[in-house]
């Protein structure tokens, strides 16, 4: 199977370099050449554009992109997979996207006989790099199962959700939650503090118990020692919330927590902070109350 790989950022790259790992023949497309030659190194091959990468034989192109606006100039634009001319291929857009815009293009692709499943990943770049992302996957059964030994060639959980779209909601929904729960245990550690009790033994006593989680796992500590260093930055955090207010209003749900902890995220924007991890929403209850939890 000749596999096209379109995005080749944090995320991106370290997957691509996976799927060479695991066996896979893999065509390579970015701007910069230097990436292309790094990949060649590893026996990989080098394209002008998605429409190139078609034109070199692939079967299914995977996309990692920013966001819907992206993957539909890549799917459908010039120099775009549709532009390639091949019908029977498929697409694993495995960007976080809105489901909505997700089956849109996947109905444009359609009509050239090209096939796209929506596949987006959980875990940030350390399971990237290890191969140990979570696959959430929506689109035709048949092509899932198809497709399944190259989800899992990056990823040690791949889940089949539903129809084209269902990944995305899954996706979203992961952001949703993962939202809220840094966002009250950042307010529970500074409570905890403001209250004049050690916000670390606080953690250490709840961890185990029901309010334990692997979000509070991984983002406590950092809070606690004061690294902001990005695994998943703000910025992208607020352009997945974005997506799943979107969404939401578009099937007349309201989602007030979701819609809260955007709030709080575009409060750390504003004072510059889009580049932090995520774990950074600690410093929004700082602010509020002059109390800092990190440690000296």
């Amino acid at each position: 199977m000749k596999i096209g790989f379109v995005g080749l950022g944090i995320m991106g790259k370290p997957m691509a370099k996976n799927l060479i790992k695991a066996g896979f023949d893999v065509v390579v497309t970015t701007h910069k050449q230097e990436v292309i030659d790094e990949f060649v190194a590893l026996g990989a091959k080098g394209a002008k554009n998605a429409a190139d990468e078609v034109k070199q034989g692939c079967d299914v192109i995977i996309t990692m992109l920013p966001n819907s606006p992206q993957v539909r100039e890549v799917t459908l634009g010039a120099g775009g997979v549709v532009e390639g001319g091949k019908s029977g291929i498929t697409v694993l857009d495995m960007s976080s996207i809105d489901p909505v815009e997700s089956q849109k293009i996947s109905a444009e692709l359609e009509k050239s006989g090209i096939e796209l499943l929506d596949c987006p990943v959980s875990g940030g770049e350390p399971k990237a790099i290890d191969g140990t992302l979570s696959v959430m996957a929506g689109g035709k059964k048949e092509s899932f199962d198809k497709f399944l030994p190259v989800l899992k060639a990056m990823a040690s959980s791949v889940v089949y959700v539903g129809p084209i779209g269902s990944g995305n909601v899954a996706k979203l929904a992961n952001q949703m939650v993962v939202a809220a729960n840094i966002g009250v245990v950042a307010e529970a550690l500074t409570f905890a503090k403001k209250a004049g009790t050690d916000p670390r033994l606080v953690y250490e006593a709840i961890r185990g118990g029901l309010a334990g989680s692997t979000v509070m796992d991984a983002k406590a500590p950092m809070m606690l020692s004061g690294n902001y260093e990005p695994g998943f930055r703000i910025k992208l955090h607020i352009k997945d919330l974005t997506n799943a207010l979107n969404a939401a209003h578009a099937i007349n749900m309201p989602v007030p927590m979701t819609a809260h902890m955007m709030e709080v995220m575009q409060e750390l924007m504003n004072h510059g902070e889009e580049n932090c991890d995520h774990d950074d929403i600690i410093k929004y209850y700082e602010r509020m109350t002059g109390v800092s939890i990190a440690e000296a």
